[in-house]
């Protein structure tokens, strides 16, 4: 611990001895950290995108996929795609990540907790996303703890009709196929896409587990989205977004011992529908916009009885939520209004968002004969108000406040989150800090849900709360005649979260309290080589010390250490290998032996090592084919214990571009 403070001085005195060339102008613009478009160059926040070309470039399939490289994010998936998958930002909790679609908050209300399933989606439909590390409640409200995850979907942004179709099939057993047909007609743009896939899969339990079997759990998915708009007049863009998902999965349910049911089946669907309008007006001065979502969710997990269950367990669970989102949002830019020589890119925004959502859950299931249910029916709003200003002094210094008011059940938190970016463009640097404040709200199975054990929820719960700070930069170092030549960044993130919201046994009753508290620091750095137009090195490293506030003990599932290595080579005109390293670090968690009996016992789980390879060739202007293979060396890493990485796949497509 006391080797932190020297790291943080050494991160932000390092770049001083580093001259270089300043080019903000190819820093990619980012909507998700501040509402407003902005280079990320001048946002005081750990800021990632994932755009489509690198998820063609890389192949990414899956949603965990595409996040799994990237610095500060840990992606804990048990088993294949369908299974429940977790993604903890910066050592916090899972469910401290809100993740967004198009800025409409789409996390499952009718989890225990209000997490993302982050084991479900795919991305035919995604043009990027963007993720923004670090308390962003003021924002966005309740859940922005660790960070937010906005998924972008596709638009039709060129004129005429574009048809981009994807084709392929690999092993073990897998296909999928894609179409999106998308244009500007006159004042109508629009973007259909259509998606599907399949595949057999792999078994999730260890094989170093004595009840190793070998069965698969298979993997279903299909996907449509309409994304359409209409200019009615220059500046006014009425809007209507419709997306449908369901997957269909096979699961292990954990047991003493765990007991590989064949038929154990989960199905996780999804629905939603917007409709929208924006504006410029005064010649752009004053935008404004308004949203109305509506989004249902639908799961059940299925598992019949078997005989040969030692366990002789049951599932039949269900799950429906539903969500209402009305946001009313708002840029002026004030430079048009001020006419200030040493301000400039000045920009306030200001708004208003409504939630209502409402859950309805029975859960029924039996082990060892004895049965088990959960049951809640509850609803909930939430109105909220924020502001924010935004600034650029003397071309050398941007500031960035924001601050949100949530009046959300019995409940009224106020967040907000300042921040700044020092450009130095004598030596290419721009150093960064920032400091804010976050929310969770309690789940509405926390305050009303029920089960058979005795659980009975607490309506008096608090906000989990938490403030957190960060300080880095960002330099580039030219050589060989590139400006680009290598490209570093570091920053040091510390964060407190208070009042977490833990289930407790006390003398009459089981409930939920507001108890404990948690600890996390730590340090993200990525490196960028581009010593030749046919190369490209990304390589990330994190560093996160995360910890209960009370006792000092490890918090499950953070890894330490966590690394990515991206390589993109091109070695001769139209043909792209991309090779993934994904190493992560070893971590504390329950113990499932090798029985597979979980003893609540906790161990420390190995680290785990692995290797994915893409190769792209252009065969014609709008014709590509490729190949990507993931795992390549069968590594057996166990993200989370008792749950094993999926073996080797192997799949080739072509894709068309028309």
């Amino acid at each position: 611990m006391r080797a932190m403070p020297a790291l943080l001085a050494a991160v932000l005195v390092t770049p001083a001895i580093a001259p270089a060339l300043a080019d903000d102008t190819l820093s990619p613009v980012v909507v998700t950290a501040t509402r407003i478009p902005t280079a990320q160059a001048d946002i005081p926040a750990g800021v990632s995108v994932v755009d489509d070309s690198t998820m063609e470039v890389r192949d990414y399939n899956t949603l965990t996929d595409a996040l799994s490289a990237i610095p500060g994010i840990y992606v804990a998936q048990s088993g294949g795609p369908g299974g429940n998958a977790s993604v903890f930002i910066r050592g916090t909790n899972s469910d401290h990540v809100l993740v967004l679609l198009d800025g409409m908050p789409i996390n499952d209300a009718a989890d225990s907790s209000g997490a993302f399933n982050f084991g479900t989606d795919t991305l035919p439909d995604i043009e990027r996303i963007e993720v923004i590390r670090g308390p962003m409640a003021a924002l966005y409200g309740s859940g922005a703890i660790g960070g937010v995850i906005n998924l972008i979907t596709r638009r039709g942004d060129e004129p005429g009709v574009h048809l981009e179709t994807d084709l392929a099939g690999g092993y073990p057993a897998q296909v999928r196929g894609s179409a999106v047909l998308s244009g500007i007609e006159g004042p109508l743009d629009y973007a259909l896409t259509v998606a599907s896939q399949s595949q057999r899969g792999w078994d999730s339990t260890p094989q170093r587990e004595s009840i190793y079997t070998g069965t698969p759990q298979g993997y279903r998915s299909r996907l449509v989205t309409l994304n359409l708009g209409y200019t009615v007049v220059p500046g006014t863009r009425l809007s209507l977004l419709l997306r449908g998902r369901e997957s269909i999965f096979g699961f292990n349910e954990l047991g003493d011992p765990t007991f590989d049911m064949s038929n154990a089946t989960g199905w996780d669907s999804s629905m939603l529908g917007r409709i929208g309008v924006t504006s410029k007006l005064f010649g752009g001065t004053y935008q404004t916009s308004l949203y109305l979502g509506r989004l249902q969710d639908d799961r059940r997990y299925f598992e019949p009885l078997n005989l040969a269950d030692p366990n002789l367990a049951m599932v039949d669970d269900r799950y429906h939520s539903y969500r209402t989102d009305l946001q009313w949002n708002n840029t002026v830019h004030l430079d048009d209004l001020l006419h200030v020589a040493a301000m400039s890119a000045t920009d306030a925004t200001f708004g208003y968002e409504y939630t209502a959502d409402n859950i309805k859950l029975r859960t029924n299931s039996s082990f060892a004969g004895f049965p088990y249910a959960q049951n809640a029916t509850a609803a909930q709003t939430d109105d909220a108000a924020y502001a924010g200003l935004q600034t650029t002094l003397w071309q050398r210094l941007t500031m960035i406040g924001q601050v949100r008011q949530d009046w959300i059940g019995p409940n009224t938190p106020t967040t907000w989150r300042f921040g700044g970016v020092v450009h130095a463009p004598e030596i290419d640097t721009n150093f960064k800090a920032a400091y804010g404040t976050a929310f969770r709200a309690p789940s509405l199975f926390d305050r009303f849900g029920v089960d058979s054990s005795g659980y009975v929820g607490n309506p008096n719960l608090r906000p989990e709360s938490a403030q957190g700070w960060e300080a880095g930069f960002t330099t580039t170092v030219p050589a060989l005649h590139r400006a680009d030549f290598v490209t570093f960044g570091a920053t040091y993130f510390n964060e407190q979260v208070n009042n977490l919201i833990v289930a407790v046994d006390t003398a009459t009753v089981d409930t939920a309290e507001n108890i404990g508290s948690a600890h996390m620091q730590g340090v993200e750095t990525e490196l960028t080589l581009h010593p030749a137009g046919w190369l490209l090195l990304q390589a990330a490293w994190t560093y996160t010390y995360a910890r209960d506030a009370d006792d000092n003990s490890p918090l499950l599932v953070r890894p330490a250490h966590s690394a990515s290595l991206n390589a993109t080579i091109t070695p001769i005109p139209r043909l792209t290998i991309a090779l993934a390293i994904l190493y992560t670090g070893a971590f504390q968690d329950f113990l499932v032996n090798d029985g597979g009996f979980s003893t609540g016992d906790i161990v420390t789980s190995p680290h785990g090592l692995i290797t994915n390879l893409t190769v792209t060739y252009d065969v014609a202007p709008k014709v590509q084919v490729y190949a990507n293979g993931t795992n390549l060396f069968y590594s057996k890493f166990e993200p989370v214990n008792g749950y094993q990485t999926p073996g080797p796949t192997f799949i080739a497509g072509v894709r068309l571009k028309l």
